[in-house]
This record gives C-alpha cells, sequence and structure tokens, in this order.
C-alpha cells in the first residue's frame, strides 16, 4: 500500500531513468534527473525545521514548478501553487490564511513575493535545487509519512467571496491515480498534454496521472491558447495521446475552428471538466478525432478533481445535456434532498460524494469545513463524512447521473421551478453562440441573459428559445457582450457578472 505519491516517481526513476518525465518549451527532464530534483529541494526545504506545513510556490507553466511540488513533499510539508500573475490583494489574502514556512519561485519571481510587505523568506528555484542532498534525512521523513497527511492545497477561485484553501491528502491523489487508470487503462507511452494552470485542479489529474503510469507530461504553452489553431501542430509534433482539458479549453479551439486544417490525431483519450461542455463542441471534436474515445468528468475541488465518468457512448442531440455518468470505484454518490433524505428515483437531490476521495478539508478554517464536509445522515452508527457539494444532480431514465444546476441556480419565477442551467444548454445548442449564461434578479423576479456572439441578436435568441422552451422560461433582459468575463480557472465569471447587473439596475 502506497502511503506517499513520492512512490511513484521512485519506482519510475528506478525502471526509467533517462525516460522524459516532464517537458517544456526550455527544457525536458527525465525521471533520473527529477528524482535528484526533488531530493535536493526535499533536503533543503526540510532543513527549514517544518513539517507539515504550507509552502507557497509561485507557479509559471514551466516543469521546474512541478519539480517544486514534489521537492515541498519531499520534504514533509505540502505545497501551495499560486499563479504568478494574482493580485496583490489575493496575494496577501492567501499569506494571512496560511502563514507559510517560505514562498519559492523562479528569480524573476521575488519581487512578487516582496510586494506583499509581509516577512516571508523567499527561495529562488536556483538556490533550491542547488542543495546538496541528504539521503539520511529524507529517507526518515519518509519513513514517518501516513497517506492522510497533507500533498497540497488548492485555492478556490474566490467570485463569490474570500478564497479557501482545500487541503488535499496524500491518499486521495493515490486513490484518483489508481481509479483513472484502472478505468481508462492507461499505458507507459502516454504523453499528456497540460493545459490547465497549476493552481487549477485539472492540472493535478495531469501530474500524477503521468507520474503513476510512467508517461510523460508536456506542459502546453499559455501563448499557443492566445493562438488557437498554433496548438494542434504542437500536439501532432509531441504526439499528445491523451487531453485531460477544462471544457473552456475544447470550446476555445471550436470557437477558432482549430481542428479545420489538421487534427491531433494522435490523441487517444479526451477528458473534460470544469463547466458543462455544449454537445454541439462535443460532435466538432468527435468529428475530427473519431479515432478518440470522450470522456466527462464532473467533480469539485473538495472531492480531488473528479468522482464521476461518463464515456461518450452514443449520440445527442445538440439540445441535450451530457451525463456525468456513474461514480468512479472506491466512491459513492447519493442524492439527498433537504432534509438530508435521498431523493426518489429520477427526482433531483443535491450530489453528496464519501470515499477516500474527500479533501481534508479548508486550511486554518474549520466554520466551512464544518459546513460542507458533514455526517451522513443516512448512517447513524459511525462517523462518515459526506461532501456536500452543493450541485443538483438526479438519474436519467439509463440509470446515469445527469448535472442539473448549483443548488443557487435553482429558483422560483412565475409560479414555476425553473432550473438556469436547462435554459443554458438550449441556448449553448444554437450554433452562432459562443458562450452565455443566465443569472436572477430575485428583486425584479428577472431572468437575465447574457451572452456572446459576433453581434447582438435579442430577436433572433428569442425567437428561436420559443421553439424549445416555454414562454415563462425565457429570459426576461438580454445582455449582449463581445467578451464574457472568465474567472482565474477559465470559467465564466458568474459572480461579477451578477454584481455588474445588479448595480446597473
Amino acid at each position: 500500500m502506497k502511503r506517499s505519491v513520492l512512490e511513484y516517481l521512485y519506482e519510475a526513476a528506478d525502471v526509467c531513468s533517462e525516460k522524459i518525465a516532464l517537458e517544456d518549451t526550455e527544457q525536458a527532464i527525465t525521471y533520473g534527473r527529477l528524482l535528484l530534483m526533488v531530493k535536493a529541494a526535499g533536503t533543503f526545504f526540510a532543513r527549514l525545521g517544518a513539517g507539515k506545513r504550507p509552502v507557497i510556490v509561485l507557479s509559471q507553466r514551466s516543469a521546474d514548478c512541478i519539480a517544486a511540488f514534489l521537492g515541498v513533499a519531499a520534504s514533509g510539508n505540502f505545497y501551495v501553487p499560486v499563479d504568478t500573475a494574482i493580485p496583490s490583494g489575493r496575494f496577501r489574502s492567501i499569506l494571512d490564511t496560511l502563514n507559510p514556512v517560505c514562498v519559492t519561485g523562479r528569480e524573476s519571481c521575488r519581487d512578487i513575493a516582496e510586494k506583499t510587505g509581509q516577512d516571508i523568506p523567499f527561495y529562488s528555484f536556483e538556490e533550491v535545487f542547488a542543495a546538496d542532498a541528504d539521503e539520511k534525512l529524507l529517507k526518515g521523513i519518509r519513513a514517518a509519512q501516513i497517506d492522510t497527511d497533507p500533498l497540497y492545497a488548492i485555492f478556490t477561485s474566490g467570485s463569490t467571496g474570500m478564497p479557501k484553501g482545500v487541503l488535499v491528502s496524500h491518499r486521495s491523489v493515490i486513490d484518483l491515480a489508481e481509479q483513472f487508470t484502472a478505468v481508462f487503462g492507461f499505458g507507459g507511452d502516454e504523453v499528456f498534454a497540460n493545459q490547465a494552470p497549476f493552481d487549477f485542479d485539472v492540472s493535478v489529474k495531469d501530474l500524477y496521472l503521468s507520474l503513476r503510469n510512467k508517461g510523460t507530461l508536456l506542459v502546453v504553452p499559455q501563448t499557443l491558447f492566445i493562438r488557437p489553431k498554433e496548438i494542434v501542430p504542437f500536439l501532432r509534433e509531441k504526439g499528445v495521446t491523451v487531453l485531460i482539458w477544462a471544457a473552456s479549453a475544447l470550446q476555445l479551439l471550436h470557437n477558432f475552428s482549430a481542428l479545420d486544417k489538421e487534427a491531433p490525431d494522435t490523441v487517444r483519450q479526451v477528458m473534460f471538466s470544469g463547466e458543462v461542455l455544449p454537445v454541439k463542441v462535443l460532435h466538432y471534436w468527435q468529428e475530427h478525432l473519431p479515432q478518440a474515445r470522450f470522456v466527462n468528468l464532473y467533480g469539485p475541488t473538495e472531492i480531488t478533481c473528479n468522482c464521476t465518468y461518463y464515456i461518450v457512448d452514443r449520440a445527442f442531440a445538440d439540445t441535450e445535456i451530457l451525463p456525468v455518468g456513474k461514480p468512479f470505484p472506491n466512491t459513492e454518490i447519493l442524492l439527498l434532498d433537504k432534509e438530508g433524505a435521498p431523493v426518489p428515483r429520477g427526482e433531483i437531490g443535491e450530489i453528496c460524494v464519501r470515499g477516500s476521495s474527500l479533501a481534508l478539508g479548508y486550511y486554518r478554517n474549520p466554520k466551512a469545513t464544518q459546513a460542507a464536509f458533514r455526517q451522513n445522515p443516512c448512517n447513524g452508527g459511525y462517523p462518515e463524512l459526506l461532501y456536500f457539494t452543493g450541485d443538483l444532480g438526479k438519474y436519467n431514465e439509463l440509470g446515469e447521473l445527469v448535472f442539473v444546476s448549483r443548488a443557487d441556480s435553482q429558483i422560483k419565477h412565475m409560479g414555476h421551478r425553473i432550473e438556469l442551467g436547462e435554459i443554458e444548454a438550449v441556448l449553448n445548442s444554437f450554433p452562432y453562440i459562443r458562450k452565455c449564461c443566465c443569472i436572477y434578479h430575485e428583486e425584479k423576479k428577472h431572468i437575465v441573459l447574457f451572452y456572446q456572439t459576433e453581434e447582438a441578436c435579442d430577436a433572433k435568441i428569442r425567437a428561436q428559445l420559443l421553439e424549445y422552451l416555454p414562454k415563462y422560461m425565457c429570459p426576461t433582459r438580454m445582455v449582449w457582450m463581445k467578451e464574457m468575463p472568465m474567472n482565474d480557472h477559465g470559467k465564466i465569471h458568474r459572480a461579477l457578472l451578477k454584481q455588474q447587473y445588479l448595480e446597473e439596475a
């Protein structure tokens, strides 16, 4: 039984030390070299005299950031990825929450740490990786580790309030790596193309699935997502086999018709999560990658990335919503009503999760932890935690779990209960809609649609919506946007849209 994710690295370095483990635009790092870097960094951080405490890694899209993550883990501490573009106010808030051992990053990041005005030491990667490894020290740390020790903390987007640091253990990540590998059959020849920033939990799958299977992790340059048509030649050149991307990234390539000229035909599996993927976007990718398997993944950060999956195995109309499928092995999903009782089959309930995938909670935030991680109301015999996601779901006639909406997206309007997500699903099927979002103005009883298209087309949208939805579900007001605001993790910034609308109303 593995107690630390570092066992994956030691195994890989032992049997394929010369194989490329990590690659970015500047360097390719073999498994053997990666282990040496991790040992050096682990020794450096361990000599600071702390254990099971946070170390902030100022993250750029580079392979040495990943080496730093694993180095922090080797020291017995846990890493916290923080993007270098973080606003200074948010960074100060994170520092106040964490009180970290130190901040680390490339030398060019030193001024980011110093601008906070807080007396927290900064050590550059150049210093950290230059340390002499102390094998005895590291061996002692490994011997003392247990699988419930924390591995990393990732802060939520904070778009709806103060950011919270979701703390995840080695055990949860090992469970993820083992269950994903068993279900999807990854092998040692995989090349994973990392799209998500390291402070977004989608990237956790890239890193630890690659490490678990002795594959290669390719860090895709962020600049390519500014020039989407250049991504496909890059993926083909590198022989990428697996895409585990945010739905918004797949939609970006669809919007720019990036696959029309050529497709990344080495890709065997395409997995997506983060937001609901419009079926029209799925169809575009399926048309250009007929050899690939497509998988819809669901799960919040608090359950270590994903708790359910749906392998797309049948045709869907553009107006349909993809199921999120069934739970991974070693995970259970419960649908509960507001009183904590299981809902009847086919009815809507809150999605609640139990299993090894559950995070440890929110770092130094017991109130928020106790609100979200609670005793299973169906079990009165012994302590058993559930994570209450705040998402609503139901089982369809095929027994597949379907994500309905956030609990706060279910509204009562004109005497009807309405899921805003249902309206969005229909809108996303229209070929001219790039992005859309519905909010509800409680005081005025308005359903407000924000939409992104080439030009404003309120009347066209309204007429087409009436072909699919009853009049009471159609938006009361429409707001055209040339560009929809996005949060740090590439999702539509719903809270900002609602705030702006309320201020203007």
